[in-house]
């Protein structure tokens, strides 16, 4: 599947060919409530009613405000979410979301996009 543009062009989503949903944010994004609302409508949009695992590429993000983080405990289109990052910003930014809220589905930091997408194909949970 092709990507599509996330809202005001911050990021793109696609589905691959396993299955697995693609969130990647462009280099130096700087996340607003609106961008995580737009970016989950688009995850929704293309996931036609269905659920897949998603990975989400949050290694170029510079930071995202806490409207932005509040957004984090939305329901949307993913059975398990693998957030991807390579700096100590990036794991803030992963543990501030996943600590502090009551998350839809599983999600996971890694900095490895092999182990990443080995945790998301993993059977699915019950």
């Amino acid at each position: 599947m092709n990507q599509i543009s996330v809202g005001s062009g911050k990021g793109t989503v696609e589905l691959d060919a396993e299955g697995v949903l693609h969130l990647v944010w462009n280099p130096g994004t700087i996340l607003v409530a609106d961008d995580v609302h737009a970016a989950m409508a688009t995850v929704n949009e293309v996931a036609d009613g269905a659920e897949y695992p998603m990975l989400i590429d949050i290694t170029n993000t510079q930071e995202v405000t806490r409207r932005a983080k509040s957004v984090f405990s939305v329901r949307c289109a993913a059975s398990r979410i693998a957030l991807l990052g390579s700096s100590p910003v990036n794991r803030v930014i992963a543990n501030f979301a996943m600590a502090r809220r009551t998350l839809p589905c599983p999600t996971r930091f890694f900095t490895s996009r092999n182990e990443a997408m080995h945790w998301l194909l993993q059977e699915p949970l019950p």
